[in-house]
């Protein structure tokens, strides 16, 4: 199978990567950073059998429909049409709404959100044509929940929710599999600069979650897909979200704005 990973340099897509390579699929690695490519392919290489010929990489912004089709149309020519999408590529940059400059909002908006959809939109009517293909959007916990300082990203990630609800309709009488993920804090290069830049009010609500090992993610998110699996969620915590989210989410809301409003008294 031939495996399509945006995001692929590192964190959660590079690990999906790694476990397709190991199967021995041909995996396309798609990132903004030839460097990070270039090592990412280098280190699954490395792997115990893994064949270095069956990796490819492309420095693609995602952001840009141009950049993305042509780099996919050059990826399907050299390891055939993609199986499996995986729609990894994604930043986050928390910051107040009233403090955060607008291109920075844009950018996450971009890339999150309309970065995935062009992806999408690359290998979507290849496998229209051919009645196969699974797509995997990785979405956050933060699509669940409204976070202080996140405005921007748990906008583009909640949105992705109905993208993947609405294409898995139109997707599903040619046999395509639409499917969406909800990872958590995800122990990433981008998680340490996040952590860097998180406002302590959002620390109130997400600090008390462990991080998960982008391993431990990567693996979940293909067994759910060897499955068939549409929505794939992750804890305890996250879970209850996803499905019961009316009913949990106003006393949460109630508990941390009553401890935000006592912090910034003290304050």
């Amino acid at each position: 199978m031939h495996i399509i990973v945006t995001g692929g340099s590192s964190g959660i897509g590079l690990a999906i990567a790694k476990l397709y390579a190991t199967r021995g699929d041909r995996v396309s690695l798609l990132a903004r950073h030839s460097g990070r490519l270039e090592q990412a392919r280098i280190e699954i290489a490395a792997m115990s059998g893994v064949d270095l010929s069956r990796i490819q990489i492309a420095s693609v912004d995602v952001a840009s429909a141009n950049q993305v089709s042509e780099a996919v149309e050059t990826c399907e020519h050299a390891f055939g049409p993609c199986d499996i999408l995986i729609a990894s590529a994604g930043i986050v940059e928390p910051s107040a709404f009233d403090i955060m400059p607008a291109t920075v909002f844009e950018e996450q908006i971009a890339t999150n959100l309309l970065g995935t959809a062009n992806i999408v939109r690359a290998v979507y009517n290849g496998m229209k044509t051919r009645h196969a293909g699974k797509i995997m959007m990785i979405s956050s916990g933060a699509a669940l929940i409204g976070i202080y300082g996140y405005t921007a990203y748990c906008a583009s990630k909640s949105a992705l929710i109905g993208f993947a609800e609405a294409l898995s309709a139109e997707a599903a009488v040619s046999g395509i599999g639409v499917s969406i993920c909800f990872p958590p804090d995800t122990l990433t290069p981008q998680y340490s600069r996040e952590m860097s830049m998180r406002p302590a009010e959002a620390e109130l609500l997400m600090g008390t979650v462990k991080p998960w090992k982008a391993e431990a993610v990567a693996a979940k998110i293909v067994r759910g897909l060897d499955r068939g699996r549409t929505r794939i969620h992750f804890g305890l915590s996250l879970t209850a979200l996803a499905y019961f989210g009316p009913l949990i989410k106003p006393p949460l809301i109630w508990w941390y704005s009553r401890k935000l409003r006592k912090i910034i008294e003290q304050g």
